[in-house]
């Protein structure tokens, strides 16, 4: 969060549009210090030459009809008089008073009388004298008309009039000292611009004579005028800028605001992505680009998360996959030392007595039926490990699936009871066991009589105390459980769940005292397996259980 307060993109464009507009205003602002004084001035030269060309002409036609310039304006003069003085006489017949007299025609204005003494109003550009009024009048243009014969001003209007007539007398005589600079030279008059000391003001002004060769003019504007205009251009200018800089700056604000708040969000919602949360969504219904942005994001979460648990399966199941193979490694090493430690007695055995034998050390029958005896039943021994270790790889390796059959279990018990007689005496063991009838189970008869095999040898091993051997069978619902109990030594509670594990011994010393090679329990567990059955162990008062369960049939 602090490096999107620290490098906001919401500041940036904020700078970046205030700068904007700075440069702007300012640009602005210098075009119209520097240039727009120039404009005025070039405007107002444009129109003093259209006021020339527009006089020029009007004199043009009056001379060609033979008309003297002088006489028209006196004309239209005394026109205007006539018809001021003729207008003001109907008022004041009509009771009207002094004050309601009206006013003589505005210099723009003109009246042309009409049959039956009514007069209306012309157009001030039908008359000479109504044009040059215009175009003073417009643009501030102080216009004077000089006859050069005479040296009498034709025409002139404001009180600078009789200066002018003598100033642009000077200005043809070359007695006007100047202080100012040429703008343009024509081919009857010249424009430049002029510093009158009289008013400590400068002008621009254009004089010379006209197309009749008669009449001397003058043109003068106030070019004071323009340069406060161009100080009020500029002031309102700042004023102006100034307060669209401030407002634009507030909408800028709240502009970028709306627009980088959902920018925000997405860089949080990216930030908790990147930690792997994603739980957070994009919830925005803005339908442009950020908005499609932020679904993309939401779509991306989605596959991220997906691709990610399973990804996170993936490594769990290789780690799996590698603790098993370490597992399997350790088995495998356990597997060899065990059965390198189980053979290796009947091995040394069988070779010490047949060494015996070779070398003649049993020399009288006796000895060598005893020598041969040992050699055979070690070999035995041996032959017996290898046949379970061969089941139990089967059972394992899924290669001896159980053949599924109906048969009567009690029958299976009694049959390897009575098998069993002999060594049960031998042991002085006392077996009890309550025969409840037949009970039908349905498993692979072979692979449960060599269950309760190594159930039964298992406790004539380990009897002690009483030497009793206790078969209990129990129906509970679908299951029929069997339990074989023996009385002696309790097993310790760390051995139990290693009980089944391939050439386990409680005894560590792994003694030959019972002659079990630690195989038998891992073949039932195998076979419990195969039938999808559980078998399990548990220590009782004075001695141990085994017990597991089949299907009722």
């Amino acid at each position: 969060m602090n490096y999107f307060l620290k490098h906001s993109i919401r500041r940036r464009i904020m700078l970046i549009f205030v700068g904007l507009m700075a440069v702007m205003l300012f640009s602005i602002w210098a075009v119209n210090n520097w240039w727009l004084g120039r404009y005025y001035i070039d405007e107002k030269r444009k129109e003093m030459e259209q006021a020339y060309d527009k006089i020029n002409a009007a004199v043009q036609e009056k001379s060609r009809d033979g008309q003297d310039i002088g006489d028209v304006i006196t004309q239209e003069l005394q026109q205007e008089w006539q018809l001021w003085s003729e207008s003001a006489k109907d008022t004041l017949d009509g009771g009207d008073s002094q004050e309601s007299l009206p006013l003589l025609p505005r210099e723009s204005d003109e009246t042309i009388r009409k049959e039956g003494g009514q007069t209306q109003e012309a157009p001030a550009s039908s008359t000479l004298l109504g044009m040059i009024r215009d175009y003073g009048e417009k643009n501030n243009i102080n216009i004077v008309l000089i006859d050069s014969n005479t040296g009498a001003a034709i025409l002139g209007f404001g009180r600078d009039s009789d200066y002018l007539v003598r100033k642009v007398q000077r200005y043809v005589l070359g007695m006007e000292s100047k202080q100012g600079t040429v703008i343009k030279k024509y081919e009857n008059y010249v424009m430049e611009t002029n510093f009158d000391p009289r008013s400590q003001s400068s002008y621009m002004e254009s004089w010379g004579f006209l197309s009749d060769n008669t009449t001397l003019f003058i043109m003068s504007m106030p070019l004071t005028s323009i340069r406060e205009s161009v100080i009020l251009s500029n002031r309102f200018t700042t004023f102006v800028g100034a307060v669209a800089l401030g407002f634009g700056s507030v909408l800028m604000y709240f502009v970028t605001r709306r627009v980088t708040n959902p920018l925000l969000r997405l860089a949080v919602l990216s930030e908790r992505m990147s930690e792997l949360d994603f739980e957070a969504k994009y919830e925005g219904g803005h339908q442009d680009e950020i908005g499609v942005l932020g679904r993309s994001m939401n779509t991306l979460s989605d596959k991220l998360k997906e691709t990610i648990g399973a990804l996170q399966e993936a490594n769990r199941q290789l780690q799996h996959d590698i603790e098993e193979k370490i597992q399997i490694d350790e088995m495998r090493k356990e597997f060899i030392a065990n059965v390198s430690h189980e053979l290796k007695t009947p091995i040394a055995l069988i070779q010490g007595y047949a060494e015996g034998l070779t070398e003649g050390m049993a020399e009288d029958a006796e000895s060598r039926d005893y020598y041969c005896e040992v050699i055979m039943d070690e070999a035995a021994k041996m032959n017996q490990m290898v046949k379970q270790l061969l089941t139990l790889s089967a059972l394992e390796f899924g290669n001896d699936a159980p053949v599924w059959e109906q048969f009567d279990l009690a029958e299976l018990i009694r049959d390897l009871l009575n098998s069993s007689r002999i060594l049960i005496q031998q042991k002085g063991a006392r077996v009890i066991w309550e025969e409840e009838g037949p009970l039908p189970v349905k498993a692979d008869e072979f692979k449960v009589e060599e269950v309760m095999t190594n159930y039964l040898n298992n406790a004539i091993n380990h009897l002690d105390g009483e030497k009793i051997i206790r078969i209990q069978t129990e129906r509970m619902q679908s299951k029929v459980v069997v339990r074989v109990y023996n009385t002696g030594q309790p097993i310790p509670k760390e051995d139990i769940p290693n009980l089944w594990t391939k050439f386990y011994k409680v005894d560590k010393a792994r003694t030959r005292a019972y002659g079990g090679s630690g195989i038998g329990l891992s073949i039932v567990k195998a076979i419990m397996d195969a039938h999808h059955q559980q078998c399990g162990v548990e220590n009782k008062d004075g001695g141990v259980e085994f017990w597991f369960t089949l299907e009722a049939s």
